[in-house]
């Protein structure tokens, strides 16, 4: 089901289509295109199939682009969103986990409710909280089949206490999960949220931390079809350490590692280290977008591969069946920060050692875990750095037929952008949006530069922008995500700890042919982005190659589980995106929403990070989130610190 969200109220926002900013015209004076030749009453909206949609999409969209962000759960940044299913869209009696048990530091019983943090409270420039694979599964607590979402403050508490009274800083760490977020702290996502499309329904495919994501986003899964071909390679204990299939931690690939001989691709100095050795994962072999992007010219890009036996083992029938399907290959790149030598790399803890890819997140780069990309030359070279895409961009380079272009940041940022806290400056210059080593305002202005420069450039009339974050971070969110895998237990009896999915992500979709101020419903997850890919592309779906069918019915019947497979078809309940695109556009009855209209001004996306005075928030954007709205008094716990670790409270 969708939604247009605040119809009747686009007339009170300025960030309505017809207006700029209500306040700050000091700031962002940029003029918005007049409202009336964009917007159509749903009772003249066309009404076309989802054949159709996907038909025009085919048509239109040539370019589209992933800004994969890091670690945030969709509750933290848009639970106030209006219009969004969020933490006050019903009672809280009917709002799974909206108060959480914690225990005081004397040792008395205690709860926590969400609470909104801001600018005050420096919350840009949050610590970690634990989001691991067997923690995300403690925190949603399922039961009987159903996810509770009722421990996320006391799993968080418990890490650092255990079963004793806790400490003060872990008592602050379980109040950090139940912390959210509004356009006060993400200005820049709120904007693109009110003026495009923003789902709130998309689910992290697998219940864990990082890697899996990045593997998902081009993969529709992270290797449960290697676990059931090679159930050797199953992962071992709760899975949070060490190779294993599916990968549900952060173990680094193995190619770049210590390990591979070849040194093919990079690895950042600091995994591996006489202090401390990153776990090592296996090569993954199965199928994943790289191959089918391919199309008719797979059969001899893999005769490229410098070691077959070893990385197509598993993929032989895919890549015949790929092949045969013919039709030109489609370009695709995977553009990380750090990847290669950026300009004001440093290390991650702030130090300059002036190494190559010492701001490089090795694990966060999906597509090097697979062998088959890491040891083709030709495949290898899609991968490139953050300053690779802008320039690329800037120079109008990329391929003329268009493509698939992924974009991630780092844990420093090459803009030289500084946050707003005093105390984080120098330290926290990530634009990844990873709490812990990223300010959250310098994350969304790299995402607002990369946006810009799409809007300024020739594909913006054929481009989709997809913004999403990688995992859900351990913070709270409300919404019980849909059980669909979960880890088999070795006696026979089913045993709940789930894999599949996690909690809710953010999603925006921008582009010319977008739906203006709507909320889309869908139910989706990482796997709805390779399913969009896979549509507008025109792609054999992954869980339709031959050997990942035939991975998923062995699964079925040795398991009893139907979705041990890529999600991008076959798996009910995956949106494939089409419904954040408006009809009235896609078929020439509206026109398309110019780039004018996506821009933020240069300027206030270069200042605004270190902003502590004449701050761009919800008011300059015109939104007023819901628990304002509603008059909902904000609680923020006497004794709560966003860094509790980093920057103790004294006792």
């Amino acid at each position: 089901m969708r939604s247009l969200h605040r119809f009747c109220a686009i007339l009170l926002s300025s960030a309505a289509l017809a207006l700029p900013a209500s306040a700050g015209p000091t700031i962002d004076t940029t003029p918005g295109p007049d409202v009336s030749p964009y917007v159509v009453a749903a009772a003249d909206e066309p009404s076309l199939s989802h054949a159709q949609i996907v038909e025009l999409l085919r048509r239109h969209i040539k370019y589209v682009f992933v800004i994969y962000q890091e670690n945030r759960s969709f509750d933290s940044y848009f639970g106030t969103f209006p219009g969004a299913n969020g933490l006050f869209s019903q009672p809280e009696s009917e709002t799974p986990g909206f108060t959480q048990a914690l225990m005081d530091i004397d040792g008395s019983a205690t709860t926590v409710q969400p609470f909104r943090i801001g600018p005050a409270e420096f919350a840009a420039d949050t610590d970690d909280v634990d989001h691991s694979h067997s923690m995300i599964a403690e925190k949603i607590h399922v039961l009987d089949g159903v996810a509770r979402m009722d421990r996320f403050a006391i799993a968080e508490e418990r890490k650092y206490s255990g079963d004793q009274i806790p400490t003060l800083m872990a008592k602050q760490f379980g109040e950090l999960t139940m912390a959210y977020e509004d356009c006060d702290t993400v200005p820049f996502l709120w904007r693109y949220a009110d003026r495009f499309t923003l789902a709130d329904n998309m689910f992290q495919e697998i219940s864990g931390p990082s890697t899996p994501g990045n593997l998902d986003i081009i993969a529709a899964q992270t290797g449960v079809t290697q676990w059931v071909e090679h159930p050797e390679q199953g992962y071992s204990g709760n899975g949070d350490s060490g190779p294993g299939e599916p990968v549900v931690n952060d173990a680094d690939p193995f190619w770049g590692s210590p390990y591979d001989r070849r040194k093919k691709v990079p690895v950042n100095p600091n995994d591996f280290n006489k202090y401390f050795h990153y776990p090592v994962q296996y090569n993954q072999t199965y199928a994943s977008l790289p191959l089918t992007l391919a199309r008719g010219g797979l059969g001899s890009v893999v005769k490229k591969d410098e070691l077959p036996d070893d990385d197509l083992a598993d993929i032989r029938n895919d890549i015949a069946a790929v092949t045969a399907a013919g039709h030109a290959p489609v370009a695709w790149r995977w553009y990380e920060e750090g990847f290669d030598r950026e300009p004001a790399s440093g290390e991650c803890d702030g130090t300059d050692a002036g190494g190559l890819h010492a701001s490089y997140i090795t694990h966060h780069n999906g597509p090097q875990y697979f062998g088959y990309v890491s040891n083709n030359p030709e495949m290898r070279n899609k991968l490139r750095g953050l300053d690779d895409f802008f320039r690329e961009i800037g120079k109008g380079s990329l391929p003329a037929a268009g493509g698939v272009f992924y974009v991630k940041g780092g844990c420093r940022n090459i803009a030289d952008l500084q946050p707003a806290n005093p105390k984080a400056r120098g330290i926290v210059l990530g634009d990844d949006d990873h709490p812990g080593y990223s300010d959250s305002m310098i994350s969304e202005a790299m995402v607002a530069r990369a946006v810009n420069a799409i809007a300024a450039s020739r594909y913006w009339s054929q481009s989709a922008i997809i913004i999403t974050w990688d995992d859900s971070e351990g913070d709270y969110d409300h919404v019980p995500p849909t059980i669909r895998v979960h880890q088999p237990n070795l006696s026979g009896a089913k045993d709940v700890v789930p894999i599949s999915d996690g909690p809710r992500v953010p999603l925006i979709l921008i582009s010319p042919y977008a739906r203006a101020h709507y909320i889309d419903h869908d139910h989706g997850s990482h796997a709805s982005v390779v399913k969009f890919v896979d549509a507008v592309m025109g792609l054999i779906p992954l869980a339709q190659l031959p050997d990942e069918l035939a991975a998923r019915r062995r699964g079925e019947k040795e398991y009893g589980q139907t979705d041990l497979g890529p999600q991008d078809a076959l798996t009910p309940g995956i949106d494939d995106l089409a419904g954040a695109f408006d009809p009235a556009r896609l078929s020439g009855k509206l026109p398309p929403l110019p780039a004018s209209y996506a821009i933020i001004p240069p300027e206030l996306v270069q200042t605004q990070p270190a902003a502590l005075s004449g701050h761009y928030g919800c008011k300059q954007i015109g939104i007023v989130p819901t628990d304002r709205q509603l008059g909902i008094a904000n609680h923020i716990p006497a004794d709560f610190n966003p860094r509790p670790k980093t920057e103790p409270t004294p006792n």
